[in-house]
């Protein structure tokens, strides 16, 4: 028998779905106040003997992930951990990769990420804020918005999330550029270039989105030089992390007015700080980490997690899974 650790919340709902895989496993339960149940009694995390283990949305929501990584480095025989999360900066999976433990993450994070991602550029484009203070003040306003159609995107980081938001830019019919590391085609790419022709590109884009982890590569690349490169009128945003950014050299760019604005839903310090300059600034939209949370995230992580689960107990590839040396490079970095 295999032995899953996971929460309560977590096993509650994916249960009904397991089906056969149910008779191989035997369940580790964490509650919602930490401590760990199996078969009705509580018991120590040393004592816990996890093989595998689920890092599930309910963790973050509930503020258990301190606990839970703790519990699992109790775990002499764990072998595989999947995440509900598509990063892998946070240092609990730097001590998993440090133990010899598989990793693999979820990339169900991409549709509303994406979908986020037209959000914000639709809304400036549109002139969203200011139709809506128009009708706040019954003001007949007329606007003349830009077009999606014929602007041309520069999306960094072409993974699944760069991928999705590509797709729908695509079918707003706007010339995608895509950075990669590998760059091979893509059906919703235009082209395709390495991180190295970054600054070929940034001058013609009319939108720049942030699809990266972070990593020793990545942290803060977007810096007074890359905003000084970028087109005067362009949006840039970001939905990666907030440590590729800057921000004292962002501020000072969208005081000149480039970028024209910014769509931001991470930052260096989460929560934001009240007195932060990016809550009221004008050219700037702020969200609260939330770009992944849409109303079909849970269902579509809780179908990769029951893939790579049965995957696991018949000895078979995972999905997404992350090597050991990427993981503690994103430590490193």
């Amino acid at each position: 028998m295999t032995r899953m650790l996971l929460t309560r919340a977590a096993f509650d709902r994916v249960q009904p779905q397991l089906g056969a895989l149910q008779d191989r496993l035997e369940w580790i339960l964490m509650e919602r106040h930490g401590s760990l149940d199996y078969r009705g009694r509580t018991v120590a995390p040393r004592d816990a003997g996890a093989e595998c283990a689920w890092v599930s949305h309910d963790l973050f929501t509930d503020g258990l992930v301190p606990r839970f990584s703790d519990v699992l480095r109790e775990q002499d025989g764990l072998a595989w951990v999947q995440s509900a999360g598509a990063g892998f900066d946070h240092p609990m999976f730097a001590m998993l990769a440090g133990m010899g433990v598989r990793l693999t993450t979820n990339h169900g994070q991409a549709v509303g990420m994406a979908e986020y991602v037209l959000w914000g550029v639709l809304d400036h484009f549109q002139g969203g804020r200011m139709l809506e203070d128009a009708q706040a003040q019954r003001r007949w306003t007329k606007w003349r918005s830009r077009e999606i159609s014929g602007s041309r995107w520069l999306v960094i980081g072409f993974g699944a999330i760069g991928e999705a938001v590509a797709r729908r830019a695509k079918a707003f019919d706007a010339h995608v550029t895509g950075v990669r590391r590998r760059p091979q085609p893509s059906p919703f790419a235009d082209a395709m270039v390495t991180p190295d022709r970054l600054f070929d590109c940034l001058g013609e884009s009319d939108v720049v989105v942030l699809c990266v982890p972070h990593s020793r590569d990545t942290a803060d690349m977007v810096d007074a030089k890359f905003l000084a490169a970028m087109k005067p009128g362009s949006v840039f945003v970001n939905v990666g992390r907030g440590s590729l950014v800057d921000e004292a050299a962002l501020l000072e760019a969208l005081d000149s007015g480039t970028p024209e604005h910014a769509v931001l839903d991470v930052f260096r310090q989460e929560p934001l700080p009240p007195d932060s300059r990016f809550w009221d600034h004008p050219r700037v939209t702020v969200t609260a980490h939330t770009s992944a949370l849409s109303s079909g995230l849970e269902a579509r992580s809780d179908r990769i997690f029951l893939d790579n689960l049965a995957r696991y107990l018949a000895g078979e590839p995972l999905l997404n899974e992350v090597p050991a040396s990427e993981v503690l490079a994103s430590a490193a970095g």
